[in-house]
């Protein structure tokens, strides 16, 4: 069978349909997932999907494909991609998600987990190996079992999380698959909510479901101006991500969330191991040994996170993306709307929801940026700088994942994406001088390997 590499990312497989994912590349995909995971004694995968145009039949082909090999599935139906993994995590132990997370609406992809574990790198690989060469093995015995697992998932995160006050809240879905669970469970926790575009529609005709794009939420800002309403969330397109925005508008980005949350699950395990990506701010690692846990910089991504995560036995995990993990009181999974309910529960403790969250710890930093390059190139750039960077004491310099070099006052980073042709560059300071400095500092260095790199915005 021929597929286009392109689609086999590094921690999921993403493409636009029908040209790169269509239904025969669902159900090859079926079929080398379903081989793989009874060849480990997984004899059940379960299956949801977003609110993408294409779920549907993409869906019914990988359920196809899946019960060709032999495998039962749970077909969850429209759901989340936090609760196919709680499904994943309460019913069976593999799932499969159909979704498109942030990509554009012409996109569809699979987010997947195999035998507890989310996979990634080699392990998509040789899904794409089984794929094209066709080896994967046929039984025809498996079966299908609907099971709708959004009244557990409620009654799990509403039983788990306390308020200590009612609040009032803005929630905007942007038309992703968050719509159809989010708001309900907010007021399961006693919230009001004012929601804002709950309606799943895959053609995201309000803004595109992205909270990590300032421009995405504008809604929100504008509904907490002219209501009542104390705090902002917004969520993703699958419901993995969070957005937090304070009642003045401000948004309060995840590095500084994981601070808030560290401190918390940290007074119930003191000494536990918090981890963190390396486009995290260098405020949180302090924070973090304040609060008397250890703190651990690690790579980009989900599935990275998460393995270092159980490696570590840790109780929380979170990225600058949006991804966050709670271990301590739930199952290790990024999850947007359960974020949610930890942050609620703890700034419910406080009269003024927005003083706590402004109150953190903060710095001047740029947002993500990306620099284009050609196929393959960003990883050879970086390797090329990891020898080039040489910096005088106090700075010190990490090549956990790309270059990153931490002065006492901010750091800079340039690291290769492992999802699209880019170097990703993040800048922070304690002061604007700062900023300003370490952005020269290692646009400097860059240009020494890349004499043609233009800044752009992420594309995140």
């Amino acid at each position: 069978m021929q597929v286009a590499a392109s689609i086999f990312k590094a921690y999921d497989i993403r493409g636009v349909t029908p040209t790169d994912l269509n239904e025969g590349v669902a159900e090859a995909l079926g079929l080398a997932f379903g081989t793989r995971a009874l060849q480990l004694g997984e004899k059940t995968v379960a299956v949801g999907r977003d609110g993408r145009l294409s779920g549907p039949a993409l869906s019914a082909a990988l359920i196809r494909g899946l019960v060709a090999a032999g495998v039962d599935v749970i077909d969850i139906g429209l759901a989340t991609t936090p609760m196919l993994y709680f499904a994943a995590a309460t019913l069976c132990n593999s799932g499969i998600q159909v979704t498109g997370s942030h990509n554009p609406r012409d996109y569809n992809g699979f987010k997947m987990v195999l035998a507890g574990r989310a996979i990634y790198g080699d392990d998509i690989q040789a899904l794409r190996k089984t794929m094209e060469a066709e080896t994967h093995v046929r039984a025809d015995s498996g079966n299908v079992r609907l099971i709708n697992v959004s009244a557990p998932y409620k009654d799990r995160i509403a039983s788990d999380v306390k308020l200590a006050r009612p609040m009032k809240l803005v929630v905007d879905c942007g038309n992703g698959v968050a719509g159809a669970s989010a708001p309900a469970i907010f007021r399961a926790l006693g919230c009001e909510v004012i929601e804002l575009f709950s309606e799943v529609d895959g053609n995201f005709p309000n803004h595109h479901p992205d909270p990590s794009k300032p421009e995405n939420l504008q809604d929100v800002i504008r509904t907490l101006r002219e209501t009542d309403a104390e705090l902002g969330l917004a969520f993703d397109g699958d419901g993995d991500r969070l957005g937090i925005v304070t009642k003045d508008g401000e948004t309060i980005y995840p590095d500084r969330q994981m601070i808030l949350f560290a401190q918390d699950v940290l007074s119930r395990v003191p000494g536990g191991d918090i981890v963190f990506d390396v486009k995290c701010s260098q405020r949180l690692a302090p924070a973090i040994e304040a609060a008397g846990g250890v703190a651990h910089i690690y790579k980009t991504g989900h599935s990275l996170i998460k393995a270092r995560m159980k490696e570590l036995n840790s109780p929380l995990g979170g990225e600058m993306s949006g991804h966050i993990f709670f271990k301590e009181r739930w199952f290790g999974f990024d999850d947007g709307t359960y974020a949610g309910a930890r942050l609620l529960e703890i700034l419910s403790r406080s009269p003024d929801a927005s003083a706590v969250l402004n109150a953190l710890p903060t710095s001047f930093s740029t947002p993500e940026l990306n620099v284009a390059c050609a196929e393959g190139e960003p990883h050879a750039a970086v390797e090329k700088l990891v020898a080039l960077a040489k910096f005088d004491a106090p700075a010190k310099v990490s090549t956990i994942d790309g270059v990153r070099v931490d002065w006492p006052d901010g750091f800079g980073l340039i690291r290769a994406s492992n999802t699209t042709p880019v170097l990703v560059l993040r800048f922070e300071g304690q002061t604007q001088e700062a900023l300003h400095r370490i952005e020269a500092t290692m646009l400097a260095l860059l240009k020494q390997v890349k004499p043609d790199a233009v800044l752009g915005a992420s594309a995140h």
